[in-house]
């Protein structure tokens, strides 16, 4: 066998190009030109002599930057170029036959055998091309799963790389002995006004589980998202062992007690809007919190209440007590209703988010040219899952809800009903500028009693988030008066691009479909428009223009609307 020797060598990243330094690869290698580049760093001369005596130590730093990428039979011939005054260092490399690797040999011993989680790199395996930096990339892998498992006295009993430049192969050997895992141990926290069995219902694992890093992180997450606390910092550090088992600690600062919120809004569905919400988001050392919420437009005032009791786990599942009232006239509608209530409501493991409802719904009304008075007991299911990569400004994700409500007659209840509505939206970007947000929502109603249904729980279409070509909640069967009723069943779908012309604005077209209607069989409207999205610090405001197709003498809609895509 050739000559062997043992090489370890960083590999730089690429930083910009020297303007005094150029150079040239044959074949051509953006990599190696790159790395080069950036292992020699600046070049600066002020004369062609100058750069001459730079020349030779730049060719040595060229050479071992080739090598770090596998390529051991480099000739390199310098020249300079450029003006007297402006010299440019000129490296002409031929790369040669790289050094291929042979033998790979990476083994985890002790217990950690089966717990990492190494993928299989095809950039380490026989066949490829040599690159050391590949190599210590590997050697940094293993070494973080170890700490993240909680092998914290692992180390490698052998590490090599073997180069035989003559035969143009390598071989690595890379043995990492694990050792023993250490366990987690008991959490104990720092003072804070809550009691000891509520913060240790947050902890979703018992002492003496195998340490894992993602379980300390997502205590972290559980905390901060429980809305008691400021700040969260959990720590847990091998030098505090005892028996292989690590104390966690963590250090814990409450966030203030109550808080005011206020908000406004316009849209053209409801108008100008303003919003008043007050929390206390903890009353007592159990963690319970209570708020109120009002908001006020044109068409519809309404204001409610709220007592919520953490239950186990406290951060996923609490019981939510309510009551309400609202004042609402829309077009051909006037309501006036009296809500009260209680959910459960818990985030499953899946991420879906169960809300489990039972409600007294007190109900005036007046509907076209009937009015009328409902009172329901309504037990309720709602299911709704969001998933985006930003909650403001989301670029892809989606958002689905199933709403399913009824009542039985004569459980404080004037007649029976069902009621179901699903819906679904989603959004994909492509290329970075080019967008494709659809929606589509599905609703009936099963009632022998519908005439006496209030309209909160019929169906309307029309407006921002429906039917574009028409205004809020005139889709929708109407009586004898031409006044619009509600139906009992919904279908209502839409397909919008969009374009980011320059930053932060986006035009947009879109085609909406649909209606409100008693019967599937009824025809439905369709709408054509385009839009506008500028992306303010509060989320995209948007300013659509639409006209039915259906119906071309409605004439257009201008719609105003802001708030996240999902």
């Amino acid at each position: 066998m050739g000559r062997c020797f043992t090489l370890i060598c960083l590999l730089f990243i690429p930083t910009a190009v020297m303007a005094q330094l150029e150079v040239i690869v044959e074949p051509s290698n953006n990599e190696v030109r790159d790395n080069i580049q950036a292992f020699i760093g600046p070049v600066e001369a002020e004369s062609r002599r100058e750069m001459w005596r730079l020349a030779r130590h730049a060719t040595d730093q060229a050479t071992k930057a080739a090598q770090a990428l596998g390529y051991y039979h480099t000739r390199i011939r310098p020249d300079v170029t450029g003006s007297r005054d402006a010299p440019v260092l000129e490296l002409n490399v031929s790369l040669g036959q790289p050094v291929l690797l042979d033998k790979v040999d990476i083994r985890v011993e002790g217990q950690g055998r089966d717990t990492f989680q190494l993928p299989s790199s095809s950039k380490l395996r026989q066949g490829a091309v040599l690159n050391h930096g590949h190599y210590e990339n590997y050697k940094t892998l293993i070494s973080n799963q170890a700490l993240r498992y909680g092998y914290f006295g692992g180390r490698f009993e052998q590490q090599e790389l073997l180069v035989d430049v003559e035969d143009y192969q390598a071989n690595i050997t890379l043995v990492y002995q694990s050792g023993d895992r250490f366990r987690l141990g008991e959490v104990a926290f720092s003072d804070t006004p809550f009691n000891e069995n509520l913060l240790q219902r947050m902890v979703r694992f018992r002492t003496g589980v195998p340490y894992d890093a993602d379980l300390l992180a997502e205590l972290n997450r559980d905390l901060l998202s429980s809305g008691y606390f400021e700040t969260v910092q959990v720590s847990a550090s091998a030098n505090m062992a005892e028996d292989g088992l690590i104390p966690v600690n963590v250090e814990i600062r409450e966030r203030d007690q109550h808080s005011l919120g206020f908000g406004g809004g316009f849209s053209t569905d409801v108008g100008p809007r303003a919003k008043v919400n007050w929390t206390q988001h903890w009353i007592n050392p159990q963690g319970h919190s209570r708020g109120a919420d009002l908001e006020v437009s044109a068409p519809r005032q309404q204001i409610s209440t709220w007592y919520q009791i953490p239950l186990d786990p406290p951060q996923s599942n609490s019981l939510r007590f309510f009551t309400g009232f609202q004042d609402e006239e829309i077009d051909d509608v006037e309501t006036r209703s009296f809500t009260v209530g209680a959910q459960l409501l818990r985030t499953l493991d899946s991420g879906w988010e169960r809300v489990i409802g039972l409600r007294l719904e007190q109900e005036q009304f007046s509907l076209g040219n009937e009015s009328g008075q409902s009172t329901l007991l309504i037990p309720s299911l709602l299911l709704q899952r969001t998933v985006s990569d930003n909650a403001i400004d989301p670029s892809k994700g989606y958002r689905l809800t199933l709403d399913l409500q009824g009542a039985k007659e004569g459980v404080l209840a004037d007649f029976d009903f069902v009621r179901v509505n699903a819906s679904a939206k989603g959004l994909y970007t492509l290329l970075e500028k080019h967008r494709l947000l659809s929606r589509a929502s599905i609703g009936a109603i099963g009632s022998e009693s519908f005439d006496s249904l209030p309209p909160s729980l019929r169906f309307f279409a029309g407006g921002d988030q429906s039917v574009r070509g028409y205004d809020f909640r005139t889709l929708a069967p109407t009586d004898e008066s031409g006044e619009h009723i509600g139906g009992r069943y919904l279908v209502a779908t839409s397909l919008e691009y969009q374009y980011e012309f320059i930053d932060k604005w986006r035009g947009a077209v879109f085609v909406d479909h649909g209606n409100a209607m008693d019967s599937l069989t009824d025809p439905r409207e369709t709408s054509l428009g385009l839009g506008v999205r500028w992306v303010s610090p509060v989320g995209p405001i948007r300013v659509d223009v639409a006209r039915s197709i259906t119906e071309p003498d409605e004439g257009f809609r201008l719609h105003f609307s802001m708030g996240p895509e999902l």
